[in-house]
């Protein structure tokens, strides 16, 4: 066994020993504690999100987005006249690929020692 399941083991076990204690000693305390975290956590996502919408402030940054922006209106407008342009010509066959056959040692037996 692994030392790390190990301590993972413990840990889950007191956490489950802790919260069910509190559950039987003080269920309405367990209750404010478990909103406090939601109430928390909600908070962390919701401020990360607002700090990672702001525009970007460094000029390879803006950049960047620029040529973001300037690759996707080509790829509509390609699109667009992928779809219009296959619609007006019949589709082709593609041609056949030219191989070429290597000869190998198909017909040279090999030596060996009967025995």
């Amino acid at each position: 066994m692994n030392i790390r399941n190990l301590i993972v083991g413990v840990v889950a076990i007191l956490a489950l020993t802790g919260l069910a204690s509190t559950l039987i000693r003080n269920p309405s305390s367990l209750l404010k504690q478990l909103l406090m975290m939601v109430v928390i956590t909600a908070l962390i996502i919701v401020i990360y999100k607002v700090w990672m919408r702001r525009k970007p402030n460094s000029k390879d940054s803006i950049a960047y987005a620029k040529a973001v922006k300037l690759s996707k209106k080509r790829k509509r407008q390609a699109n667009k006249t992928v779809i219009s342009s296959s619609r007006k010509r019949p589709l082709r066959k593609k041609s056949t690929a030219h191989l070429t056959v290597i000869e190998g040692k198909k017909n040279k037996k090999k030596d060996r020692a009967i025995f």
